[in-house]
């Protein structure tokens, strides 16, 4: 079987093969001698956006005809049609196969071809997906037939580039409407809880005195790689702070906790979840300790403990602890965790204090295990 382009000079032909076959499934089902005339003489056969084939079997009858439309774009669309004393013979199957094997080999390398019908055509629809076209549309009383003056529903079928030479067929998933993921439905959750040694809870405007000083114990060290601990700090800093903190917490933008020790209540520092991606959800855990408590694994236990809130209470799907290279007591906590060491991102940020070029080392869990 094979197609053979049609030409001008096979007008005749052309008008015998599409007046004496009935087309039941298209618009014109009985087209006349003129209107078929005039879309010659209008190139709506052969043109530099239109050609037509002929369907000859191995015997070199004309079994059918094939015309293809919109040459010039990326995406052509076919008519197929079969004689009427061919049809149920295998040849639409074929037929169609050579159609798509031309239009698949053009140099132009064309995206997709594709093909529209009657909702009610049958071997059509079984014609295309033969081949290995997918439906994609249905469209609802769009086609309109004149004798009968009625509306059908028109579907319409299409194939990839990718699809054909990979030998597959990948169907359209229908159910493709985006679900809003419900992030708010994590919004609900303690706002304190305790460790073996810590009670970690949400800051009080009240705490602004114990922050105050360790703040002041600790700026010595925390100036290495705190920004905000560049400057001595003030009753009404640490006072503003901790109020923006409250909204903050309490709006789920930003987790500030305050940890205290359970048996003297003594303040011991700061953790909290920043950075936050709800619609993942994601949270980067950051952390200081009032230096007079560094070196007894408080805040080791305590990040513990902040990675099981997150992913029991808060869903989490990914956590980080991102610091300084250099910072070796940090890392040490991230480590201690089994938070695995990503990647260490060159001339990521600027030392706090000196201004200096730093790399950032980015640690990760994605789950508890």
């Amino acid at each position: 079987m094979r197609l053979k382009e049609w030409t001008i000079e096979e007008q005749e032909p052309l008008i015998h093969f599409l007046t004496k076959n009935e087309w039941p499934y298209h618009v014109q089902s009985h087209p006349g001698r003129e209107l078929i005339e005039r879309t010659i003489e209008e190139g709506g056969y052969e043109s530099d956006d239109v050609k037509t084939f002929w369907i000859e079997n191995d015997e070199g009858q004309k079994v059918g005809m094939a015309q293809i439309y919109d040459l010039q774009d990326e995406i052509p669309v076919f008519d197929l049609r079969i004689a009427e004393q061919w049809r149920g013979l295998g040849y639409g199957k074929q037929a169609l196969m050579l159609v798509t094997e031309f239009i698949f080999s053009l140099p132009e390398k064309k995206i997709r071809l594709e093909g529209h019908t009657r909702q009610d055509n049958v071997p059509m629809r079984k014609t295309f997906e033969s081949v290995g076209f997918v439906k994609e549309a249905h469209f609802r009383d769009a086609w309109y037939m004149p004798k009968e003056d009625a509306y059908y529903d028109a579907v319409t079928y299409g194939i990839t580039r990718e699809d054909f030479f990979g030998n597959k067929t990948t169907p359209v998933s229908w159910n493709d409407e985006p679900v809003e993921f419900d992030y708010k439905k994590y919004w609900d959750f303690p706002s304190q809880f305790e460790t073996e040694r810590l009670i970690v809870r949400m800051p009080r405007e009240e705490d602004t005195e114990v922050v105050y000083d360790a703040i002041l114990r600790s700026v010595g060290k925390l100036k290495m790689f705190m920004s905000w601990a560049q400057k001595k700090p003030t009753h009404e800093n640490v006072k503003e702070s901790i109020r923006k903190a409250i909204a903050r917490f309490m709006n789920r933008e930003e987790l500030r906790f305050h940890l205290f020790l359970k048996d003297t209540g003594e303040f011991v520092g700061v953790l909290g979840l920043q950075h936050i991606d709800w619609t993942i959800p994601k949270f980067e855990i950051g952390y200081w300790i009032d230096e007079r408590w560094s070196g007894r694994g408080y805040m080791t236990e305590a990040v513990h403990s902040m990675t099981l809130f997150a992913f029991e209470d808060l869903g989490a799907n990914r956590l980080e602890i991102r610091c300084d290279r250099d910072n070796i007591r940090s890392r040490a906590i991230a480590e201690k965790n089994h938070f695995e060491l990503e990647g260490i991102l060159k001339q990521d940020s600027r030392n706090a204090n000196t201004h200096q070029l730093r790399d950032t080392c980015v640690y990760a869990k994605i789950s508890l295990i």
